[in-house]
């Protein structure tokens, strides 16, 4: 067959070539990670395992809330068609349904952070201050009089 290529073909039926990149890999891989191993603390293992613990928790819980926010979407949906396009009356639905967290985080799995499976209506951005209150005038009552009746 064609004498050009025998030389890489040997190569790559050999498998030196193939063997040859993956052991380089493995060692720089090795090499640069080591350090980092070497110095790892408690805090960094127990962010680690937060990191992990999320990250499974998110495998279960994002496919769930995924599911609860098509089901909204649609029921939004059919509340505006049926409303005849009330916003009024989709957007509760929808905002509840799309808004909220789709993965946990390690601030969920220690509690410092609530997770938000149903999302929150709109938030005003700047809350104004309450308006003053209207007290009624003080009532007029008539002098009092030196008349020993009274």
């Amino acid at each position: 067959m064609g004498g050009r290529f025998n030389v890489r073909n040997r190569a790559f039926r050999n498998g030196t070539s193939g063997r040859a990149a993956r052991l380089a890999a493995t060692v720089l891989s090795v090499l640069v990670l080591l350090p980092a191993a070497a110095h790892a603390d408690q805090a960094t293992t127990e962010e680690a395992g937060l990191g992990m613990a999320s990250a499974f928790g998110s495998l279960l819980y994002a496919p769930v809330k995924v599911a609860y926010a098509i089901g909204g979407t649609v029921v939004g949906g059919l509340a505006w068609v049926f409303s005849a396009g009330d916003n009024d009356v989709a957007m509760p639905i929808w905002n509840r349904a799309v808004r909220g967290d789709y993965v946990l985080t390690p601030q969920h799995v220690t509690g410092e952070q609530p997770i938000e499976f149903i999302g929150r209506d709109d938030v005003p951005a700047v809350a104004s201050a309450p308006p003053d209150p209207v007290y009624p005038p003080d009532p007029v009552y008539p002098p009092p009089s030196n008349d020993p009746a009274w």
